[in-house]
C-alpha cells in the first residue's frame, strides 16, 4: 500500500478537495464518484458525505492502495 503524508493549512479540509489536492482524483466530480462508489475510508469507516470534514491527524484510505495520512503545515 502506498503511504503519503499531505500538509494542509488550517483546521481541515474537505474530502472532495482533500482527493483533488493530494492528485488522487483530477477532477471533483471523479472525488465525488468515488465517494459514491464507496472505496473512501476516513479513520476506517465508509465515508458517504462528499464534503466530509478531514482533520490533521486523520487517515483516509482509497481503496486499500492508497493511504493518506493528514499532517499540519
Amino acid at each position: 500500500m502506498q503511504k503519503e503524508q499531505i500538509e494542509i493549512k488550517g483546521e481541515f479540509i474537505t474530502m472532495d478537495k482533500l482527493l483533488k489536492f493530494s492528485g488522487v482524483a483530477a477532477t471533483g466530480g471523479q472525488a465525488f464518484m468515488m465517494v459514491e462508489d464507496g472505496i473512501i475510508k476516513l479513520n476506517g469507516k465508509a465515508v458517504t458525505e462528499k464534503r466530509k470534514k478531514v482533520f490533521v491527524g486523520d487517515v483516509v484510505n482509497i481503496d486499500n492502495q492508497i493511504e493518506l495520512i493528514i499532517i499540519s503545515e
